[in-house]
């Protein structure tokens, strides 16, 4: 303003031309009377109100949708806490059902050892049976021979011969 007044008294003869400031009053009453006689200002009243109506929408829409984002986030919060309690149940179960087989498999080593056992001593007694039966035969052949040869020696004749048959069949009775 002090320029403009330095200027307007530079130059008396041309008051409205010499000063810019008053151009742009000018030009700002000009753009003022345009804008209500040509009803700019309901357009432009219209056209914020509607920019308004639509940002005010999308808040509302992005409102809904951050709630629905909310409860689908806390759905799957709660489907991941179901899950790993699922998850800790399969694990203890899993567990309990390892422990339960080692248990079943323990007694059934230790059934099979017991069977193993009782198979080879059963064995060694029959081998043992089958051992005392060869060593009994063995020695009933040996008094038989035995008994044979020394009766044969004192016994000579047909009268011998029905003693030594008679005492053969007698101990081979009597060992079996």
């Amino acid at each position: 303003m002090l320029i403009t007044a330095a200027y307007a008294a530079s130059n008396p003869g041309e008051p409205w031309t010499a000063d810019p400031s008053n151009w742009v009053a000018i030009g700002f009453v000009i753009f003022l009377a345009l804008m209500f006689f040509l009803k700019v200002h309901a357009k432009l009243g219209s056209a914020l109100d509607g920019r308004a109506d639509r940002i005010r929408s999308e808040l509302e829409e992005a409102k809904r949708l951050r709630e629905d984002a909310q409860a689908l986030y806390a759905e799957y919060q709660r489907k991941s806490e179901e899950a790993m309690a699922q998850a800790e149940t399969i694990v203890a179960h899993a567990r309990e059902e390892a422990e339960r087989m080692a248990e079943n498999a323990r007694k059934e080593l230790d059934a099979t050892i017991i069977r193993r056992r009782e198979m080879a001593e059963a064995k060694i007694a029959q081998a043992e049976q089958a051992a005392i039966a060869d060593v009994r035969n063995a020695a009933v052949d040996v008094a038989i021979s035995a008994t044979t040869a020394v009766l044969q020696e004192d016994m000579q004749g047909d009268a011998g011969k029905a003693v030594i048959d008679a005492a053969i069949g007698d101990v081979a009775q009597r060992l079996n």
